[in-house]
């Protein structure tokens, strides 16, 4: 495989990665000043505010562990060793950092759902069920192409021990 097509695929996992850090850097610690400022004044909605943005900080953890497993990944296709165990093993450890994503926003939930009765803005339960379904929709397609790449990597040890 040319390296033309991994190195575009290696940059748009860097450009995933991009948003994200700087929402951890920029946009999040301006929204836990004003939590903090409402759970300073006794308002329970501070709390469920910062136990949010507690759990996205969390879930940044397991997502750059994915993203840097995926890198991995195109680096094996580089080095030919698509087919190996490391490969498999790359796989199974993205799909569990999105079960996990997947199980931390899911946890986050009720408090979305009852921010979002407070503010009159049922949008925001959707937009964590889009972030709870697309992490587990990447965390089935990972567990498929684990099983994919285990069998391609039976055949190809029979077909070696054939010739």
């Amino acid at each position: 495989m040319k390296q033309s097509s991994t190195l575009f695929l290696k940059l748009a996992v860097i450009i995933m990665g991009i948003p994200v850090l700087a929402l951890c850097l920029f946009l999040l610690p301006n929204i836990v000043k004003v939590a903090f400022g409402e759970a300073a004044d006794g308002a329970t909605l501070g709390y469920m505010v910062l136990g949010i943005l507690t759990l996205m900080y969390i879930s940044a953890v397991p997502y750059y562990v994915a993203l840097f497993q995926a890198f991995k990944l195109l680096n094996y296709i580089d080095k030919n060793i698509a087919f190996s165990d490391l490969s498999v093993s790359a796989l199974k450890k993205i799909r569990n950092c999105a079960i996990t994503i997947s199980c931390l926003y899911l946890a986050a939930l009720p408090f979305v759902f009852f921010i979002a009765q407070w503010d009159d803005a049922p949008g925001l339960v959707l937009i964590g069920l889009v972030v709870v379904g697309a992490s587990m929709v990447i965390a089935v397609f990972a567990a498929v192409l684990k099983k994919l790449l285990q069998e391609a990597i039976r055949i190809k040890t029979e077909n070696d021990l054939t010739v």
